[in-house]
């Protein structure tokens, strides 16, 4: 979602994972990861070579959160127990798979309810934290 975010605040511009990395101060090898998945996933554009970088390829209001979430994480339960052919050894009796499928319903109920576009309604605050961190650091400074 951070990628996301990110690459929403871009407006279609080219970003490159070391900007991301740098921006949230998390490893580029992981970015890496989530990159790819994200454009196997048909999220963001990969563009290779000098002056490529990344870019999102659908609007943010057409990326919904739930859905997002379901391709990244799978739409596997919240415990083991919930998935299908969990070994739990009470399962048939115990009360708590369906207390935790009922939220696990929940859950995605209401991040179905959000886009990408929700995400970044704050988007200056956004830009100036992610995009332009040194000016937060003047502020700081006084």
């Amino acid at each position: 979602m951070r990628v996301m975010m990110y690459l929403g605040l871009q407006h279609g511009q080219l970003v490159t994972i070391s900007d991301i990395a740098q921006a949230y101060n998390i490893s580029e090898n992981h970015l890496m990861k989530v990159v790819h998945h994200l454009a196997q996933r048909g999220y963001i554009e990969t563009v290779r070579g000098k002056g490529g970088g990344l870019r999102l390829v659908r609007e943010p209001n057409a990326v919904n959160i739930g859905e997002m979430i379901r391709y990244s994480e799978g739409d596997t339960g919240l415990l083991p127990c919930l998935d299908t052919n969990g070994t739990c050894c009470i399962r048939p009796s115990c009360k708590l798979v369906g207390i935790l499928r009922e939220a696990q319903v929940a859950l995605f109920a209401v991040l179905d309810k959000y886009t990408l576009a929700d995400l970044l309604q704050q988007e200056e605050s956004l830009t100036h934290i992610l995009i332009h961190p040194r000016s937060i650091a003047l502020i700081a400074q006084g």
